[in-house]
Order: structure tokens, then C-alpha cells, then sequence
């Protein structure tokens, strides 16, 4: 392979965002009691995930030069993200989000991230890593571009430099309403577009993307190669210039969803990445994700590739 071909330097998948430390409860969060301290983040969870996969990750973010900050490196670095391309700043603190649980099977999400280290990631620095590392895909999602005017600049800055040197750009749309309005989202990821060749996003995320009637034809059109729709309980679709695929949702217990859909990307990129059919993507993406759901946390239960199959095991069923 020639040196400057995507994924020469061995790196796979490049993604960037804002990390974040995170605190969760099992109750109201007013109560106080017992937390537990981890991390999250939607791009570093799909790093994480596609480490635990077998596959070189790496992650482009800025956390503040604090304790929070050093627990995320130490984290992404355990897992076997690479962060050469992170940076400590002296000025700005690492942001945090709390999860707490109202109500049984209700999570509700408080964030203090406004003007953190994250927020002031730069296109100068994205564009930077991106043309050094060429790595074979670049992960972005739409929160990075909602977290600031100079997030929203890198994001498009990245997707611009990705495709310019023939790196494929997935996207997950990834939207979040507390932190921009859904115009403000759809003028911003359309501009993202025509960088994009895999997209992924929930029933209702599609009109963020097209005002067509029929959005995915729309997209096909547009010069998307593959649009990835997830829809919940009743599975996703792969639609494509070959026709459409559906997975159904597999059958797990539910005990908490947050970042089930950051686990089906990480598992569809993984099959991706690996060159396998369309339905084998789906497959592996559905399963990441019900790995995820099976336990309380972002990315903690995420399955490496040899846990693959224990999915398929019966409940209760003692490995001995």
C-alpha cells in the first residue's frame, strides 16, 4: 500500500469530540448517596468500542489539565484508544455529565459542559491529525458541531480534509435538542453531506438531513452510499444503491440503553472496516448494541471480538 493511502500508518478509525467525565446514581441525583465515576462521551465510546474489536482507534478531543482530564486519557489509553492527537489545556476544565435515574427505566441527563476544554477543539488541529495519521475512516457525529461555534468549524473542517485525501467519513446524526435547535442542526449537517458516505440515524433524525419526502432516496441520491436507520425495539435498516436490509432488535434484557446507539456503530463500522456483507454489518451491529444495554454504563459492557457469540448462549446459560 502507498504511504499516503488511508489506513497506511495502520491507524483504522479516527474520531473526534469532547470526552467527559461522568457521574452516575441509581436514584435521584438530589438524594446524594453512592456514584459511580466514569467516562462518556458518543466518539469515544464508538473509539472505545471498535478497540475492543480488534482495531486501531484513535481520538481527537481537548480535556482540561486536571484530574478529570487525566482519568479520561487513562481510560481511553487502557482500552487502547490512541491519544496522541489529545490535548491538555491549562486553561479550560473537563466537562462532566451526570446520569440519574427518577423513575425505573428512566435516565435523565445533566450536563456542565458549557465552555469546557472540549468545546474549544480547533480545525486547525483536527485538519492536522487527519492529514498526519490518514487514518481508513473518520467517525463525527452531531454533537461535536453543537458544543460550539469552533467544535461546529472542526467538525466541517475534518469531513473536508477526510475526503479531500480519499479517507471515508461516516456520520451519526446524534441529535440532541438541549444543546442546539433542530434548524441550527440541519443547516450544519447538511453542509456535512457531501463529505459523508455512511450515515446513520433514528427514524426521526432524517428531516435533519433532507427535506425530501423520501429522505433516504434523497440521500442515495445525494452521493451517500449507505444510509443506517435505527429504529428501537423494531431493529434498523441498511439502505443502499442494492437494495434494503432489516435486523431485527435482539432479544436481551434492557437494564440501561445509554450509548446502545454509539455500540451499534462501533459493531456496523467494525464489519465495515473488515470488508463484510451489508447483513453481517447489521448483525454485528445489533449485537454490540445488546451488549451495551445489558449493563449500566456507556461503553463498561462493550464486547471484544471473541465475545461476539456469547450473545447467542440462552439466557442463564453457565459457561464452565
Amino acid at each position: 500500500m502507498p504511504e499516503n493511502q488511508p489506513g497506511a500508518g495502520g491507524l483504522e478509525v479516527l474520531t473526534l469530540g469532547e470526552a467527559m467525565v461522568s457521574i452516575r446514581t441509581k436514584a435521584a441525583l438530589r438524594l446524594g448517596g453512592e456514584a459511580h465515576l466514569s467516562v462518556a462521551g458518543s466518539e469515544s465510546n464508538v473509539a472505545i468500542g471498535l478497540a475492543r474489536l480488534g482495531h486501531q482507534a484513535a481520538w481527537i478531543g481537548a480535556v482540561g489539565n486536571d484530574e478529570p482530564g487525566r482519568l479520561i486519557q487513562r481510560t481511553l489509553r487502557a482500552e487502547g484508544v490512541d491519544t496522541s492527537y489529545m490535548r491538555f489545556s491549562d486553561t479550560d476544565f473537563t466537562g462532566f455529565i451526570a446520569f440519574d435515574q427518577p423513575a425505573h427505566d428512566i435516565t435523565r441527563v445533566s450536563y456542565h459542559r458549557r465552555g469546557s476544554a472540549g468545546s474549544t477543539l480547533t480545525p486547525a488541529e483536527c485538519t492536522a491529525a487527519i492529514t498526519t495519521a490518514i487514518p481508513k475512516l473518520l467517525h463525527l457525529t452531531g454533537i461535536t458541531p453543537a458544543v460550539s461555534d469552533t467544535a461546529r468549524d472542526a467538525t466541517i473542517a475534518a469531513a473536508e480534509a477526510a475526503a479531500g485525501i480519499g479517507v471515508r467519513v461516516s456520520l451519526d446524526v446524534n441529535y440532541r435538542g438541549r444543546l442546539w435547535s433542530r434548524s441550527a442542526a440541519a443547516d450544519c449537517l447538511r453542509q456535512l453531506l457531501p463529505q459523508v458516505r455512511t450515515v446513520f440515524a433514528s427514524e426521526d433524525e432524517l428531516d435533519l438531513l433532507t427535506d425530501a419526502t423520501d429522505p433516504v432516496a434523497a440521500l442515495l441520491d445525494g452521493g451517500v452510499e449507505e444510509v443506517v436507520v435505527t429504529a428501537g425495539g423494531k431493529g434498523a435498516w441498511s439502505h443502499s444503491s442494492a437494495g434494503s436490509l432489516h435486523q431485527p432488535a435482539l432479544q436481551v434484557t434492557v437494564v440501561d440503553s445509554i450509548g446502545a446507539g454509539d455500540a451499534f456503530v462501533s459493531g456496523y463500522l467494525s464489519a465495515t472496516l473488515d470488508d463484510l456483507s451489508p447483513e453481517a454489518r447489521l448483525t454485528r451491529a445489533a449485537t454490540s448494541g445488546a451488549f451495551c444495554v445489558g449493563a449500566y454504563g456507556d461503553w463498561e459492557s462493550l464486547p471484544t471480538r471473541d465475545d461476539l457469540t456469547l450473545i447467542s448462549h440462552a439466557h442463564g446459560t453457565a459457561l464452565r
